[in-house]
Formats: structure tokens, sequence, C-alpha cells
């Protein structure tokens, strides 16, 4: 690390600004590859010889790694320093895609995908602790964590974009080979001017068994609903993977309880607002990845949309949640409670929802699909910029990572669980209707059009589980986050009392 790594405490960073386009640069890069290779997959499929029962790995691979190793991750970050975990996050998942572009077999593919999730789980939360402890002016905060909360949000639906141009005009290894210039601008842009302030890192010696519990507890949580989306909720395998990662997670809550320098300090998840924002957002995430899945294979298989056209069809939720994040959510932020932004802003959302249960075969994208990804984006924008800024608000500095690892983690293991959860909910909704109408249908056009109104209406049945999953989210962060807007005179710490006011409280270092 440069002798400029560190600042004093309490002086503003000149290089603040400059160091947040490098940290965005590395979050629109994590967050893309999440659905850039799923663009990608069958025709890296045809070319690595990759059977259907193991096409799963390219995306389970990944996820495993990074939701599983996330904490680990964190607190890595904590200890070793964050510009450090940033940089060294950022090389080798430039070399993990380098893997992955260059793959000859469906295992090396694996390999790849696995090594890519590893250090995405080590760059993720160096980069959003990066913010909190950089940014700590309520109104800089507040354009910060907009910026930030926009590319979170909107930069799957750009992997689409991209997914879909690189896949259609070049080959399937670019969306992998992109990943190189984005790594490599990134982490030599933070080593020349990101620094952190003196005496916010962790120097207690690493939770090894906390290390081992969270990992396995969170990688079988994630195999569970994953495998449950292949074999069913009932499957053995996916039932002891759930009974089994209930008993690694309460064993690592005990551990943590315990232990002098824990990896997870429950001073962090117990406080009132952060623990409502990690279940909101985890929730939120849970009807998002389901709709994206959803939405690509509707307009591609019945709309007839080619990679790049549907890609550019996602384009108003991405502008709707830029809008959303850096025009209402940060302009307000300094001057409402974030519940009074986070609640409404996931009720919009789930009105943009409950717009899509009336998708059918002809639904026409102008009158349907666009005003719903609008009110989508919005809703999203602006509940995500908040949300993000206050996971991270108050925890101390040492445990800045960890608190940031939080956040991912609740965003990965509820994407995971909404594409396994909502994906089981279409399918036997598809079922169902296939069977009741299939024998009405003589000719084959006839039967193959059952086929597609039974997937539409897989779709229509499970995206209204969505939107009562976005209207829990919207009561969980109106009533769990009490926090008032930054800035206000009086505070309140771990565990405020119920009573506070929202336009007075401020969350405080929690201790």
């Amino acid at each position: 690390m440069s002798e400029t790594a560190v600042k004093a405490p309490g002086v503003p960073d000149a290089n603040r600004w400059k160091a947040l386009v490098f940290i965005a640069l590395a979050q629109l890069m994590v967050v893309l590859d999440a659905t850039i290779v799923n663009i990608a997959l069958p025709s890296a499929q045809q070319d690595l010889g990759i059977s259907d029962g193991n096409r799963q790995w390219v995306v389970t691979a990944y996820a495993l790694a990074f939701g599983g190793l996330l904490l680990f991750g964190g607190r890595i970050a904590d200890l070793w320093g964050r510009k450090r975990a940033f940089v060294t996050g950022l090389a080798g998942f430039a070399a993990a895609s380098a893997l992955g572009g260059a793959a000859t077999s469906g295992a090396m593919m694996f390999g790849a995908r696995a090594l890519q999730g590893a250090f995405g789980a080590l760059l993720a939360p160096a980069a959003l602790s990066l913010l909190a402890v950089m940014f700590t002016d309520a109104k800089e905060r507040a354009k910060a964590f907009g910026i930030y909360g926009a590319i979170a949000g909107g930069g799957g639906a750009v992997g689409l974009i991209l997914g879909g141009f690189l896949t259609e005009y070049l080959d399937w290894r670019w969306t992998f080979f992109v990943n190189i210039p984005f790594a490599v601008l990134a982490a030599a842009g933070a080593y020349l001017v990101v620094r952190e302030p003196e005496g916010s890192r962790k120097r207690a010696p690493l939770d090894i068994p906390g290390v081992v519990l969270s990992t396995l507890g969170l990688v079988a949580l994630v195999y569970g609903f994953t495998r449950a989306e292949s074999d069913g909720w009932g499957d053995s395998v996916t039932v002891g993977m759930f009974v089994g990662s209930a008993l690694l997670l309460a064993a690592f809550v005990v551990v943590e309880s315990k232990v002098k320098a824990p990896l997870l300090p429950l001073r962090v998840v117990t406080e009132r607002n952060r623990g409502g924002v990690y279940l909101s957002l985890g929730l939120a995430i849970i009807a998002m990845f389901g709709l994206f899945l959803f939405l690509t294979y509707y307009l591609q298989v019945v709309k007839g949309y080619s990679p790049v056209k549907t890609g550019f069809a996602f384009l108003p939720m991405i502008a709707g949640m830029i809008t959303g994040s850096t025009q209402i959510g940060a302009r307000l932020m300094t001057r409402v409670a974030p519940r009074r932004l986070m609640s409404p802003g996931f009720l919009v959302a789930g009105l943009g929802m409950l717009l899509l249960t009336q998708l059918e075969i002809g639904s026409s994208y102008a009158t349907l699909l666009l005003p719903a990804m609008l009110l989508l984006g919005l809703g999203m924008g602006t509940a995500f910029m908040p949300a993000m800024s206050l996971a991270t608000l108050g925890v101390e500095p040492r445990d800045a990572g960890v608190a940031s690892a939080m956040v991912n983690t609740s965003q990965q293991v509820g994407g995971a669980i909404g594409t396994a959860l909502l994906n089981t909910i279409a399918a036997s909704a598809k079922t169902g209707y296939v069977k009741d109408h299939i024998g009405a249908a003589v000719s084959r056009p006839q039967q193959q059009l059952v086929q597609l109104e039974g997937m539409v209406h897989g779709y229509a049945s499970a995206i209204w589980f969505a939107v009562g999953i976005l209207a829990a989210a919207s009561l969980i962060a109106l009533t769990f986050v009490n926090a008032g807007r930054p800035g206000s005179a009086t505070v309140t710490g771990s565990g405020a009392g119920e009573g506070v006011e929202d336009e007075v409280a401020v969350p405080v270092v929690a201790h």
C-alpha cells in the first residue's frame, strides 16, 4: 500500500469524489456480471458441451462462493485494509474472468465462476465500506450513496443489454473478457486516489470457527434454494441442506455471542435500523430477481425478441432506478426520515409489479410493460439509496466491512431465494394450467399455444407472490426503521427507544 493510503480522521478526503468513480465502476462490474452471463449461457453450454443437468452450475458456482464468503470477505477488509482488499479483489476477479473466457471444458468454466464469486465476496463489501468511511457529511453521503444505489439496482439490467450485444455480435467469451478492462481501470484508479481514515482497521485475530460456520451455513442455504428449483422442495438433499443450514447458522450465532473478536459482531445486526434494512432489502431482491428472469424469458420466448432487443426493453427500468436514486432519494434523504423513502419506494415498486400480474401472450409493451418497469425502477431506486446508506451509517469504522458485507449477503441470498421460490411457483402454476387446457387443443399449433399460455399464466401467478413480498418489505421498513433524517441533533444508538421522533433522531456508533 502506498504512503498516502491513509488520511487523518475528521478531515474530508480531497479525492473522495474521484474515488467514488472507481468504486462505482467496480460495483457495476460485479452487479452486471450476475446477469451478463445468463444471456451467454446457451451459447457457452453448446460450445463447452455442458449437459442440461450441469448448466445450472455456471450460475450456482458463482452464487455459492459469493454468498458463502461475503461475511469472511467483509471481515478481511476490516482486518487487512479496505483499499488493499478492494484492489486485490479486482485483480482476482479479472484473472478469474480471463480464465472463464478461455474455458475449454465445463469443469474449467465452473472453477472460474467459483473464483469470480470468491474474489467478488472480497471486493463488494470493501467497495461499500470505503464509501461508508470516506463520505461522512450527510449531504455528500446522500449523493454518493444515490449514485451507488442506482448502480446496484440498475447494473443487472445493464448486464442484460451488454450480454445481448456481446453474445449476438461477438462471442459469449467476451461476456467474461469485458470484465478485465473494468477491473484494471478501477484497480489503477483506486490505488492512486483511495485513502482510508486512520484507525479504521480492526486488528483483532480472525474468528476461524465463525468463518467456517457462516460459510458452510450460507453455502448450504443458497444451494438448498438452488436445488429446490431443479429437484423440488420435497427432495431429501434439498431438505437436508435447509436443516443443515439452520443448524450451522444457529451454531454461528451462539459462537459469535461468546468469542472476543467475532466475525459478525451481533451489535451490527441487532441494531433496529440496520436489521430492518437487511431484512427489507433481502425481501425486495427476492421479488426483483425472479422478475428479471420471467421478463427475459417472456420477451425472448413469447414475444420473440432478440437478446439485444430484450436488453433494451429493460432500459425504462434502469432510467427509473437512476431517477429514483439520484433525483428523489438523494435529494430527499437529508430532509426526511429514511423509512419515509424506503416504505413508499417499495410500495411504488409493488404497484409496478401489480401491473405485471395482468401479463398475457398479447400484452402490449407500451401500455403494460413500459409503465410497470418505470414504476419498478422508480420505487426500487428511491428505496435502495437510503437503505444502502443506513446499512452502514453509525457503525463503528472497524465494523464497516462486515456491515457492508451484510448488505451484499442479504442481496445475494435474496437473489438465490427469489429465483428458486418464484420459479417453482411459476412452474407448478404452468403445469396445472397446461393439464387443464391441453385436452381441448387438437392440433399441434393449438397445443403450442396452450404451452405458451401456461408459461405466461405461471409468470403472472408467481408475480402475485412478488407483490406480497414487496408489501412485506414496505411494512418492515415502516415498522423497524425508526432513524431520523441525517444531520439532526438528537441521537439514538443500538436498540433506541420506540418513541423516537422521525425528524430528530440519527443513528450513532453502535456499542
